[in-house]
Parts: structure tokens; sequence; C-alpha cells
């Protein structure tokens, strides 16, 4: 999984060696780990504008800000684990994605 991409929004996407947690940013000590990474000019902004829905923590201490929800980030992290294990399954998305 070392060279795979996630998709976070807006034609954005992230290395998935590289994330290391997905959280709602709603929470008390979320929002003082956004405010130090900001201090520290380590936001990664990809919400074009709009709320940000999860922030995405990577091992560079970067936070990426996305409008995406944080289940959907980890449904489609989910599903390429499944499809890095099993490539049968990614064909069969594929192929079902073109017709």
């Amino acid at each position: 999984m070392d060279k795979l991409l996630l998709h976070v929004g807006f034609s954005n996407a992230v290395k998935i060696s590289r994330i290391l947690a997905v959280v709602n940013p709603g929470s008390s000590p979320v929002r003082k780990l956004k405010e130090e990474a900001r201090q520290e000019n380590k936001i990664i902004d990809v919400t074009e504008g709009r709320r940000t829905r999860s922030i995405i923590i990577l091992d560079t201490g970067h936070l990426v800000l996305s409008s995406v929800q944080p289940d959907t980030i980890t449904q489609r992290l989910s599903i390429l684990s499944k499809e890095e294990r099993n490539p049968a399954l990614k064909l069969d998305r594929l192929e079902n994605s073109n017709s």
C-alpha cells in the first residue's frame, strides 16, 4: 500500500502510508491539535472553503483538513486495503464502473 493515494475531496489525494488517523474536528483535543499545527504551519487545507468535516493526521505532523466525512474516508481506506490484499476486487470494481 506504499504507492496508493486516498482521494480526500476536490481532486486532492493523500499517500495512504502517511496516514496515522482520521478524526472528527469537533472535539476539544482535536481543535487544540489543529491550532498548534496552524501555529507551526503544518495545516494542509483541501476544503475549498467548505466546512471541515474531517482531519487526517499524517506521520509528518501535518494535518489535512477535508470536507469529506470521516466515515467516508475510512470506508475508502477499507476498500483500498481489501483491494490491495485481493486484486480481483479492484478488477470487479473497475469493470462495474465502466458498464
